[in-house]
């Protein structure tokens, strides 16, 4: 692997010399040329000066730096842009160490990787490297590469250190207007969309290819033995989904079933049936509480019954027994005044002599 670039780590008052190598690799991507579609020959690109209208040749092509707002274009040379007082020429300097996390994707650019420059660069190279990893940490700093000045990262992978330029804040755009309107989701929605991406399971990046790429070839090999190219089967999941629903439960048994796995649907309670089933949870203590006391209740309600027998039955025989001896009283009384009354009325007999 060839390097494209050298300098330099500035880690405090360490300095690691590196040689940069790309470590990606965009040739493998599918590319077209235009040609001309009479004949099939490919169409050249010629400088041509917008001034006198001639072509201009590689060698006399220089740069020219345009201000914002101002038409007017100014030359600039290379040996004038080597010469600006870059602090971060040649040289990677670390400003801080933070955590991954911390790092906005949408500032991630191109990657290189940094190799250590020379023996005497391997030792402070493998410390920077181990306490990356160990940490569990990225580096931030400043490199100035052909000419540019931009942020860069640093962080540990496969036994060595990467480098990811980054744009500068204010390059990436926000996204005002993107979401017009908020959309309320389901539960049951959440959870079939949770149970879709665990159905998914993990990913083999071994196993991930260019399929466009692979028709490209096949397309190009099929036109040069003079075959017609065969047109692919239409594919079902380009059907438009009305239901949001009912394609998350397709989704996942498809995803088990491509997994090997049963495809079963997911086991998602609906909203009505988990507000009934809080409510009968909620619900439990009480019925709990009401069967606990019952015994006691049932125990206080005969306590109560029997209390209120004795009352009955001290009542009924008080009132039997004073009626009773009202009425037997009455009876003596009468039969007393009869008898008055009879030896009253009876004439009484004269003495003898």
């Amino acid at each position: 692997m060839r390097s494209i670039w050298n300098g330099s780590i500035s880690f405090g008052l360490v300095t690691i010399p590196v040689k940069t190598y790309s470590a990606t690799e965009r040739t493998s991507s599918v590319s077209f040329m235009r040609i001309h579609e009479k004949d099939g020959a490919p169409i050249q690109y010629r400088k041509m000066c917008e001034l006198d209208g001639k072509e201009v040749p590689n060698e006399e092509v220089g740069k020219g730096y345009q201000p914002p707002g101002d038409d007017t274009v100014v030359p600039v040379t290379d040996d004038e842009l080597s010469r600006l007082p870059v602090p971060t020429g040649k040289a990677l300097t670390i400003l801080s160490f933070v955590d991954p996390s911390e790092i906005d994707p949408l500032q991630m650019d191109k990657a290189y990787y940094l190799g250590p420059n020379g023996a005497s660069a391997a030792k402070p190279y493998a410390l920077l490297r181990e306490a990356l990893e160990h940490h569990r940490k990225v580096a931030l700093g400043k490199v100035a590469m052909r000419g540019r000045e931009s942020l860069a990262m640093l962080r540990a992978h496969d036994g060595a250190i990467v480098m990811h330029q980054l744009l500068w804040p204010d390059q990436v755009r926000p996204a005002p207007d993107v979401v017009h309107e908020e959309v309320k989701l389901r539960e049951n929605e959440m959870a079939l969309a949770e149970t879709l991406m665990d159905s998914l399971g993990e990913l083999d990046p071994a196993e991930l290819h260019d399929d466009y790429r692979e028709a490209v070839e096949e397309l190009a090999a099929a036109k040069l033995e003079g075959e017609e190219p065969v047109a692919p089967a239409p594919s079902a999941s380009d059907a438009q989904v009305i239901d949001l629903t009912a394609a998350l439960e397709k989704s996942v048994r498809a995803a088990r079933s491509g997994r090997g796995e049963g495809a079963e649907p997911a086991s998602v309670t609906p909203i009505r049936g988990r507000t009934a089933t809080k409510k009968a949870a909620e619900k439990k203590p009480a019925a709990r509480k009401s069967t606990a006391d019952a015994p006691a209740r049932k125990t206080a309600a005969k306590g109560g019954a029997k209390k209120s027998t004795a009352r009955t039955a001290q009542k009924s025989t008080g009132g039997t027994t004073e009626k009773t001896a009202r009425k037997t009283t009455g009876k003596s009384t009468a039969r007393k005044a009869t008898a008055k009354k009879t030896a009253a009325g009876k004439p009484r007999a004269k003495k003898s002599g």
